[in-house]
């Protein structure tokens, strides 16, 4: 008799997951955005086939362990969501499926490792820089480690940037014109703490006083993500008690942890009643700037080609793809040119890049060969995972193209 996962009508996740399954008709439109069906050209390795292996496993007419190969190739990418006719809430289903299978799928040795490595790491900067540190004494011996360990070495930086300490309020430059908090990251600060700085200079630069939460911590979608749904939830709560309600705004500058903020209300459906509210807050960068309006930032000295990379969880799942690129035709000088196939993802999301090693490192191959095709000077981006993932496979392939966040493009057009 096959394990069936509990599913309780009067339970919001279970109400979730069974309004996904029952709103695929099966059309197909996914399939041409599922970058694991396009590489791998199984039925089983897209949407649409993962929903029904998914509706299975719910059902008790297939095990977690068998439909879980299929289910660990799912990017999470989120590019189905946008294309679905349907409105099938993949996103929701796929993170709530993880969570309530963890317990049964089953897993090795050392995918229970690799996991408690980077459910203990990642969200604690201290804790990241220190694996970081201790990982480059093994970079030398890089090829005599296989799988997922050697993939882990892959995203290891040849020189990791001095450790920054986060103001806890910036003032606005000249008349104030609004109020936020910055989400600062976890493995950000560690890999690009720049990032945060120019985001912190450029909301000031604008009108923007800014606060930093020193009690802030993960936003919990790397937690959400790889099924550990407590982890998650306690992240969230936590987060929702740290911030202070005196904000117009919650910043992210990550594409993954902006569209985690906003899954609170899915996490913790039955227990946080501010969820929904600290979720509506969460705003991209990007987006807050257009919708408060950019102060335009001198021209250039030369001009400059700026191509930009839709990261999957700015684009598809915050929707965010107009404003970044709005952000650089606003800098004078600057000429922003498309990549083939932006939207589709690059191979990091998240962990996917460890745990699925040879798929993620044939999408990062073709990203970065799209990159260079497009013959920019540099390449902007509003996602750190898809900045390690690229400028990785880039300098694989011999390109010393720059690879920025947008916002850091913009702060270097201020100080110019």
């Amino acid at each position: 008799m096959q394990h069936k996962i509990p599913i309780v009508e009067s339970d919001p996740a279970s109400r979730s997951m069974a309004s996904a399954v029952e709103s695929c008709v099966h059309c197909g439109f996914c399939l041409p955005t599922c970058p694991t069906y396009q590489e791998l050209g199984e039925e089983m390795d897209s949407p649409r086939g993962r929903i029904y292996l998914m509706k299975e496993v719910l059902e008790g007419g297939l095990t977690a362990r068998e439909a879980a190969p299929y289910i660990d190739r799912c990017l999470g990418c989120l590019g189905c969501v946008t294309a679905c006719p349907s409105g099938v809430a993949y996103d929701e289903l796929v993170t709530l499926y993880r969570a309530r299978s963890e317990n049964t799928r089953g897993r090795g040795l050392s995918s229970k490792m690799i996991r408690r490595i980077i459910l203990t790491t990642l969200p604690s900067p201290r804790l990241f820089r220190i694996a970081m540190q201790i990982s480059k004494l093994f970079t030398p011996f890089r090829k005599m480690i296989p799988g997922s360990f050697g993939a882990m070495l892959d995203l290891v930086p040849k020189h990791l940037p001095p450790a920054v300490k986060l103001p806890e309020f910036v003032a606005a430059e000249g008349r104030r014109r609004g109020r936020v908090a910055l989400l600062a990251g976890c493995a950000q600060q560690v890999l690009a703490p720049e990032i945060n700085l120019a985001t912190l200079r450029v909301l000031s630069k604008n009108g923007i006083e800014v606060v930093v939460p020193v009690e802030q911590g993960c936003c919990g979608a790397l937690a959400a993500h790889t099924g550990a749904g407590e982890i998650a939830r306690q992240q969230a709560s936590h987060n929702i008690k740290v911030f202070p309600d005196d904000v117009d705004a919650v910043i992210t500058n990550a594409a993954g942890c902006g569209s985690g903020l906003k899954e609170y209300p899915l996490w913790l459906a039955d227990r946080e009643e501010h969820a929904q509210e600290f979720a509506a807050r969460a705003i991209d960068i990007s987006q807050y700037l257009s919708k408060i309006g950019l102060i335009r930032p001198p021209a250039l000295a030369r001009s400059m080609r700026v191509a930009y990379h839709d990261a999957c969880h700015l684009s598809h799942g915050q929707g965010v793809r107009n404003e970044p690129r709005e952000i650089l035709a606003q800098i004078e000088g600057v000429e922003v040119v498309a990549i083939q196939d932006s939207d589709i993802c690059c191979g990091s999301a998240g962990t996917y890049s460890i745990e699925q090693p040879g798929i993620a490192r044939r999408m990062g191959q073709r990203k970065a060969q799209a990159i260079i095709e497009a013959d920019a000077e540099i390449i902007a981006m509003g996602n750190i995972g898809c900045m390690t993932q690229v400028e990785n496979h880039l300098r694989k392939l011999g390109s010393n193209i720059p690879v920025k966040h947008t916002i850091e493009i913009l702060d270097a057009a201020y100080q110019s």
